[in-house]
């Protein structure tokens, strides 16, 4: 587990700062900002049920810390710590875990890939080294929580956004690589790399999740033998491709009952042939039965999120 203990003092008071202004600006318990690709959050354990998904971004704990199940995998991470991701990951489920009554409260970055290349291809290249893994999580660095404090500090100040927001998304961007993170995110480059291969698969299944799919079928997407695919799929989501498929079937059925509680039209939505095997892979998804839960996020008002907190 990362730590939830900054490195030092002057660390633990730029995460109060930056706590203070995001409890300032928030309107919600997820919410974009006026900077570009930036959200904030304030979330409350059990408060409301949460229909985040995990896409391609960074995310930084200021407050609290959070269990996520992405795949096989449970991650946890605390104030101080930042998670990574270079694709849209099949996140189950997140607990938010707060102190002394005190929420969770975290701010993301949402990656800008042609920023993010831009600025690798003007950085030396790094040693050649083993592909990383398509996620990460590691303590901030001195250096990177100043660049995202520097940023968050236009929150403040709407009128320089227009003109300050861009040079400094830049030098936040650059952090990152400087970061831990940097191995990871240096895999976007290339566009015959193992991760870049699966990253075209991944787009495939997201934009055809409701209809059958083949393995072998994505193979041939992502140029690779089957059993190549499945162990390269496996080492950057954590999981199969059928079931990565699956999860975001439910995951988008879900959405579709936050606002109808009809469970037989979101199983058909969503490519399912039988509602009796949808609610059963529903409920051992998310822990109850399609009504009952979808009843709770209506009840609870809970909201669907992409903003990666």
């Amino acid at each position: 587990m990362v730590t939830d203990r900054a490195y030092n003092p002057a660390m633990q008071d730029l995460l109060n700062r930056m706590t203070d202004r995001v409890l300032r600006h928030t309107e919600g318990m997820r919410m974009e900002t006026p900077l570009p690709h930036v959200g904030i959050g304030v979330l409350w354990p059990q408060s409301s049920p949460t229909l985040n998904g995990c896409g391609a971004g960074v995310c930084l704990v200021l407050q609290g810390g959070k269990e996520m199940i992405v795949g096989n995998r449970v991650l946890r991470y605390g104030a101080g710590s930042c998670f990574a991701s270079l694709i849209e990951l099949p996140t189950t489920k997140s607990t938010f875990q707060t102190d002394d009554g005190r929420p969770y409260v975290a701010t993301s970055l949402k990656l800008d890939e042609a920023l993010l290349i831009s600025l690798l291809t003007e950085l030396p290249r790094g040693a050649a080294t083993k592909a990383a893994p398509s996620f990460s999580t590691a303590m901030v660095s001195p250096a990177l929580l100043q660049s995202w404090d520097h940023y968050l500090a236009l929150l403040d100040t709407p009128e320089d956004i227009p003109f300050l927001a861009a040079a400094r998304e830049r030098e936040l961007l650059y952090r990152l690589i400087q970061s831990d993170h940097g191995p990871m995110l240096r895999q976007i480059v290339g566009e015959e790399g193992p991760l870049a291969r699966i990253r075209r698969a991944i787009g495939w299944i997201r934009e055809n999740f409701d209809r059958p799919i083949a393995v072998k079928a994505l193979a041939e997407i992502a140029g690779m033998s089957v059993p190549s695919f499945n162990r390269h799929f496996r080492a950057a989501t954590s999981t199969s491709p059928l079931q990565y498929q699956k999860t975001l079937r439910l995951q988008a059925a879900r959405r579709f009952m936050a606002s109808s509680p009809d469970a037989t039209r979101a199983a058909f939505s969503v490519g399912y042939e039988s509602a009796s095997q949808f609610s059963r892979e529903y409920a051992r998804l998310f822990g109850l039965p399609p009504k009952r839960d979808s009843n709770g996020i209506r009840q609870h008002r809970g909201s669907v999120s992409d903003i990666l907190i």
